[in-house]
């Protein structure tokens, strides 16, 4: 079946609900696609990349729409420059929510919240590639991510409570203890001090540690290797990193062999099998 080029919001307007996001313009971010590998660069490198609203909801739409995109088989986040993303604008966002009545911040609170959910529930693997301040808002889009390519220099803070806020925040309190551990989350969630990246690497946040002059180029390289690989099983293997979470290990067993039994219905499998039998390297297609 045919694709249609990505309309921001409209996947359901869409034959089959295939996308393509080739010839993508993203307004508020910078968005690159290359070997079936989206690069999604925050780009205001002038003031370390801050978020703003706009940014938060084109973010939130792209990650929510690349469920049904068949051009993207991973995902690349950086930030432009030496820095990876401050937070929030304090001038763009901070400001204008000491403004605003309950209701309102709730709804900010739940759209940024919703970023989260949909770069976990989109199933093309995310990874970050982290440079310089990573602080705020900033980290905890590398912790939704599923992978993390930082470098020595590097400084993550989960710095809410330094502004009067809770360490609790768009799923900082769920997602972070699951990564480096309770005493460790606990620790950077209360103090908002800044963790350097050989911490970050010895606690297990970063996976890799490179160069800052590398640490793109590494991360488009393995997200290139997944891009190459049983993108459908690569799927499958997020959603269940997620959703086991809250089974138990019964439940996870069970929902593990339908998952894998799913899996094994595909053309993929049997093209690794019979790549295999010839001493062949099997060249996956993602069915």
């Amino acid at each position: 079946m045919s694709s249609s080029s990505y309309l921001p919001g409209k996947p359901d307007q869409l034959p089959g609900n295939h996308l393509s996001f080739a010839g993508y313009q993203a307004k508020h971010v910078g968005f690159e696609l290359q070997n079936k590998v989206a690069t999604i660069t925050l780009n205001r490198p002038e003031r370390k990349n801050p978020l703003t609203f706009e940014s938060y909801a084109e973010l939130r739409q792209l990650f929510m729409d690349l469920p049904y995109a068949d051009d993207v088989s991973a995902v690349v986040l950086v930030g432009a420059g030496e820095n990876f993303c401050s937070g929030g604008d304090v001038f763009e966002i901070i400001g204008p929510l000491t403004e605003l009545d309950m209701p309102s911040l709730l709804r900010f609170t739940r759209m940024t919240g919703d970023l989260v959910k949909a770069m976990r529930a989109c199933p093309q693997p995310i990874i970050a590639a982290i440079d310089g301040v990573c602080a705020g808002a900033g980290a905890i889009l590398a912790m939704a991510s599923d992978i993390r390519f930082g470098t020595e220099r590097s400084k993550t803070a989960f710095l809410f409570t330094r502004v009067g806020l809770a360490g609790c925040d768009m799923g900082a309190c769920s997602i972070l203890p699951r990564i480096i551990g309770q005493g460790r989350a606990a620790d950077l969630l209360y103090s908002g001090r800044s963790m350097s990246g050989v911490e970050a690497e010895r606690w297990g946040f970063f996976n890799r540690l490179c160069e800052p002059a590398e640490v793109l180029q590494q991360a488009q390289h393995y997200a290139i290797d997944l891009s190459n690989g049983p993108t459908f099983a690569h799927g499958m293997t997020k959603k269940m990193l997620q959703q086991e979470w809250s089974m138990s290990i019964e439940q996870a067993l069970e929902a593990e062999a339908q998952a894998q039994a799913i899996c094994m219905a595909t053309n993929d499998f049997h093209r690794a099998y019979h790549a295999f039998a010839a001493k062949q390297k099997p060249q996956f297609e993602g069915n």
